[in-house]
């Protein structure tokens, strides 16, 4: 029982993590909150869905088709909604309102376009069951796992191997001395909400198979990734991914050894106790001014 918990706790924490990373890059990259990545994953998760069950695309295109597209919502809500209300002197909390509208938005048009009811993603490996130590685990949630994994060392790559990651990370740091190297800052905020959005997108689609795919699911997923990202430290990447991983753990372990009634009051609990006593979370992180 304790490996399948294990494995359970790894991967709902590494989607908490990997949703925790969207928030991060958003964070460093503009200095602002997006609060609509938990219906990104949602959103993701829904195109994913039509592609594979609808469409009958194999699922590793739908899957890449799905960042692909996530990947320009991104950058489209940053162009043409936050950079015009930053442009127009909009203080950083109309920001977060329209990040807030954009996510019910989203959940609007999902619940027209595709209805309220759970979606089921037909099966996408033959074998139901796969033996990890002698105990059988589905393999969707290997998927999870794994997928989670890829994108975190992926993403770490391109932050610091490539040359428009590590023009990105300076960017974050210091506009103006970036700017003075030639550096295009305005894309580099763009492309980091593109990032962002293709993150939770992709997750989203490896997740639906195991929860289902319906309106509200971003919902919680989000929330607790932002919860995760705090305790870490906001805006640092490996700080969302072990925030995101202890929460995964907790609610895991609340749900098996008391009651799944407690995961979220221990949770949550836990995300205030950390900000009264770690304000800069795990990390230490410095909250950007």
């Amino acid at each position: 029982m304790i490996i399948r918990l294990i494995i359970g706790a790894l991967m709902i924490g590494s989607v908490y993590g990997v949703v925790g990373i969207g928030y991060g890059l958003i964070y460093k990259a503009s200095g602002l909150m997006s609060l609509a990545q938990g219906d990104m994953l949602m959103f993701g998760a829904f195109l994913g869905i039509t592609f594979y069950k609808y469409l009958k695309l194999p699922f590793i295109v739908s899957l890449l088709l799905t960042m692909v597209l996530m990947f320009f919502l991104g950058m489209f809500i940053e162009r043409v909604m936050v950079t015009k209300l930053i442009e127009r002197g909009a203080q950083t909390v109309y920001v977060i309102l329209c990040t807030i509208s954009i996510s019910m938005i989203l959940q609007n048009s999902s619940m027209l376009t595709w209805g309220s009811n759970v979606l089921q993603f037909p099966a996408i490996f033959k074998k139901s069951s796969v033996k990890i130590f002698g105990v059988g685990v589905a393999p969707e949630n290997l998927l999870v796992l794994g997928v989670g994994i890829i994108i975190m060392v992926a993403l770490q790559l391109f932050l610091t191997k490539t040359k428009f990651g590590i023009s990105m990370r300076a960017a974050a740091q210091d506009e103006l001395a970036a700017s003075s190297l030639g550096i295009n800052v305005p894309h580099t905020k763009g492309t980091a909400w593109g990032i962002a959005s293709m993150l939770a997108g992709g997750i989203g689609v490896c997740v639906g198979p195991v929860f289902g795919v319906y309106m509200s699911m971003g919902s919680m997923i989000g929330q607790k990734a932002f919860a995760g990202a705090v305790v870490g430290g906001y805006g640092n990447m490996y700080g969302a991914i072990i925030g995101g991983v202890l929460f995964g753990f907790l609610e895991t372990f609340v749900s098996a050894y008391l009651t799944s009634n407690y995961k979220d009051f221990i949770t949550f609990g836990i995300l205030i106790v950390a900000m009264i006593f770690m304000p800069k979370g795990i990390f230490n992180e410095e909250v950007m001014e």
